[in-house]
């Protein structure tokens, strides 16, 4: 089915991003996700909004590891969205230390490990961004900096999805709705702006 979204959400999302990441007009953003996905409309409008460059990667060009690896070094490409298991498949096929002009790697699609978050900064000093969102709340609504946040978690394996974004609020409710102590098993529930409500 359709998920309709008002503008005012992305409108929101594309101010929170700039304003948490500080994209710069000397950035280059690689739009490499399908359109189909809603992943690629930040990609599109981060470097629009800030006068920065936006690289288009050619068609299919995201299912090729080695032209993603090249089109990042070539282009001096500073900001990326992977999903994880991209992201893993382009850290075993080796090169991605050749990709020194990337200042900010983005996750989301899939849980992110700690093994790859960890493998991710010991090859690149870079930032390492887990973004978690559906689709029905304007891609992204909430944020984890895997540079300098706390380790301490829940599932030790797992990078943690972490807090709302902007104008954003989530709680975590029992099958009475009811908030659930810190710890304790329950569903996510997501509101404000992000949801276009």
């Amino acid at each position: 089915f359709p998920v309709t979204i008002a503008h005012r959400a992305i409108c929101n999302h594309m101010l929170w991003m700039q304003q948490t990441f500080n994209f710069q007009e000397n950035d280059k953003v690689l739009q490499k996700t399908p359109f189909s996905f809603d992943a690629s409309v930040w990609e599109f409008y981060a470097p629009l909004l800030t006068g920065g460059q936006l690289i288009l990667a050619e068609k299919n060009g995201h299912k090729d590891i080695s032209y993603l690896l090249k089109l990042i070094v070539e282009q001096q490409i500073t900001i990326v969205q992977f999903v994880p298991s991209l992201l893993e498949i382009l850290l075993e096929h080796g090169g991605i230390q050749n990709c020194k002009s990337l200042k900010h790697i983005f996750c989301g699609g899939e849980a992110l490990s700690v093994g790859l978050k960890r493998s991710v900064l010991d090859k690149l000093n870079v930032k390492l961004h887990n973004l978690y969102g559906p689709t029905e709340a304007c891609i992204d609504a909430t944020y984890w900096n895997c540079n300098s946040e706390n380790e301490q978690q829940t599932l030790p394996e797992i990078v943690p999805i972490g807090r709302p974004i902007a104008n954003t609020q989530t709680y975590i409710l029992d099958t009475h709705l009811q908030p659930v102590p810190i710890g304790v098993p329950g569903e996510l529930y997501i509101g404000g702006i992000v949801t276009g409500k």
